[in-house]
């Protein structure tokens, strides 16, 4: 049901991990509670902001535009095309235990937003069953900025209501409004902060200091610039890794181990990932300045390609897979330019071939998940299910492609370079095709729960293999 007249208001301190507590009032008071952060643990404008770009980036022109011209014309842009799933929303369960207690009590209950049209406004309170009316602006009734109060005043009377908001206003005196405080221990810890830019994903980086590895590049002033860069490519990638986050939170949330994420989960807001995105990403391009202007314009491409992975090209079946490959290489290119050595084509021939395998294994972990937990295919990418044993059949060419280029280097002449017994490399091919065997066996065992890196650093085997090649290629100098 909708109220006469639909009216909007700006809304009164509470955050989205506030403990709420229902007013001490006067219980024939209607309640009126605000959408975002307050009904819904999160702030659904920015989301919907990130999903307008990811499903129409060619929109990203028009919402600027709005942007410039103030933000109730942003606002208007974005409340024209969202379009949520109510069923997908985090809602807030101590913002529901109020409004069924309001009911319970007899009290009328009222759902509103300013940023949002009538309709998506509309379709959350049809899930719920719970409001009374819902209020919100609409094309011919914009009602942000001052009218909001107004609009109270001419439905309720200057004390005839009750509101629930989640940032500071002035109320008439008189109006009962329920103010609560975050408590420091609903806000997130380092843990959470940690988890969001994926801390953990950092060794991958590592891979900026290969280059100076293969090309016995050890002094000092190269050592300094290879750890500046991989500095600088943790930074970008975790800014990378909020992007992604913004623009999946709804299929995140739907997913059976990704709605854990802080983002998905509801533990950060979008408002505050925006911000450490933003952050993150300029500290990367500053840094990455004091490299060299090469090195920037390496990571600047590797920041080019992996927005676009986030926006378009992880929809497209195979596509995902390569890009992530070329984003795993990039990181070895990037190291190269950032020592000034040239980039050995063996070595991203190597590159390329292992981590396209790698990735694959990653889709095949993530498909025979939903196959084991009877789901159906992810709805943002162009696999299948049943895709899952071609999935493996690739991951395994590709792999044991990555161990014929190295074959390969060894048999070639630029090896005799670098090294005085490069006959000893061959053992370092048994010691791949055995982990790439082995890794694609466990994740068929279902015994690899995500990214077949991340396992590695924590299994015993794949350490032992890797101090292995590291002695063969010490015993080969």
């Amino acid at each position: 049901m909708r109220a006469d007249r639909p009216i909007a208001m700006e809304p009164v301190g509470l955050g989205s991990h506030d403990v709420i507590q229902a007013p001490a009032v006067q219980a024939s008071r209607p309640l009126v509670v605000d959408l975002d952060e307050v009904l819904v643990r999160s702030n659904l404008f920015v989301e919907a902001a990130f999903q307008e770009i990811a499903a129409r980036p060619q929109s990203l022109g028009s919402l600027f535009g709005a942007l410039l011209r103030g933000p109730e014309a942003l606002k208007q842009r974005i409340a024209q095309s969202t379009h949520f799933d109510p069923s997908r929303l985090l809602y807030n369960q101590d913002m529901l235990a109020v409004l069924l207690k309001a009911l319970g009590e007899g009290r009328a209950v009222y759902l509103a937003s300013t940023s949002y049209k009538q309709q998506s406004v509309e379709s959350v309170a049809r899930h719920l069953g719970i409001f009374t009316a819902w209020f919100a602006s609409d094309e011919a009734d914009n009602l942000g900025g001052g009218a909001e109060m107004q609009n109270f005043l001419r439905s309720f009377g200057a004390q005839g209501f009750d509101y629930i908001g989640s940032d500071a206003t002035k109320l008439p005196e008189g109006t009962c409004a329920t103010r609560t405080g975050g408590s420091s221990d609903s806000r997130p810890d380092w843990r959470t902060w940690a988890k969001l830019v994926r801390v953990h994903q950092y060794v991958k980086n590592a891979l900026v200091l290969v280059p100076l590895i293969t090309a016995h590049q050890f002094a000092a002033q190269p050592a300094a610039k290879a750890f500046l860069a991989a500095v600088a490519f943790s930074l970008c990638a975790s800014g990378a890794y909020i992007l992604n986050d913004l623009v999946d939170v709804a299929a995140d949330r739907a997913h059976y181990s990704k709605r854990n994420r802080p983002l998905a989960s509801g533990a950060v807001s979008p408002v505050h990932g925006a911000i450490a995105m933003v952050l993150l990403m300029t500290g990367a391009m500053a840094i990455a300045t004091l490299v060299s202007p090469a090195f920037l314009g390496v990571l600047f491409g590797y920041l080019l390609l992996t927005t676009a992975y986030s926006f378009w090209l992880k929809r497209i079946m195979l596509a995902d897979v390569v890009t992530l490959a070329m984003l795993y290489t990039i990181r070895v290119i990037g190291g190269a330019v950032a020592i000034d050595v040239v980039m050995s084509e063996w070595l991203l021939a190597f590159a390329l071939f292992i981590f396209m395998s790698l990735a694959l294994i990653k889709r095949y972990i993530e498909l025979v998940g939903r196959l084991d937990g009877n789901l159906s295919s992810p709805a943002n990418r162009g696999y299948e299910v049943g895709d899952h044993p071609v999935v493996a059949v690739l991951a395994a060419a590709a792999g044991f492609n990555a161990v014929v280029v190295f074959t390969l280097y060894i048999s070639s002449e630029a090896v005799h370079e670098l090294y005085a017994r490069p006959q000893a490399l061959w053992l370092v091919c048994p010691i791949l095709m055995y982990w790439i065997a082995r890794v694609l066996m466990l994740a068929h065992r279902r015994l690899i729960d995500d990214d077949p890196i991340i396992f590695a650093l924590k299994d015993r085997v794949s350490w032992l293999a890797m101090i292995a090649i590291g002695a063969i290629m010490l015993l080969a100098m």
